[in-house]
């Protein structure tokens, strides 16, 4: 069961689309490590936008997805990849089908 999520979005610097995608497939495994983090997607909204939608049981889950690996590695890269600055959303979950 999920309860809260984050939904971010990323503008991404035209001509590093492609650079940025690859660090969403690659994130994969840095949140597979994550065990509070029960669902994660990567997301391309539009030619230079992306994003990540992902939920967690409780805010405990929450908080430690934002002290992470990822989120450490995506500021870190801010300057570089992004057109501007992100925005994320903390979202509460009201329903959820995830596979069991």
């Amino acid at each position: 069961m999920v309860s809260v999520g984050l939904l971010a979005r990323f503008p991404v610097r035209p001509g590093k689309e492609e650079e940025f995608a690859a660090l969403l497939r690659e994130a994969v495994a840095l949140v597979d490590d994550e065990p509070a983090t029960t669902a994660w997607f990567g997301l391309r909204i539009g030619p230079s936008e992306f994003g990540i939608f992902d939920a967690f049981p409780d805010e405990d889950g929450r908080k430690a997805h934002l002290a992470g690996r990822l989120a450490e590695i995506l500021m870190g890269k801010g300057a570089e990849l992004f057109a501007g600055p992100p925005s994320m959303e903390e979202v509460d979950v009201i329903a959820s089908k995830l596979p069991a």
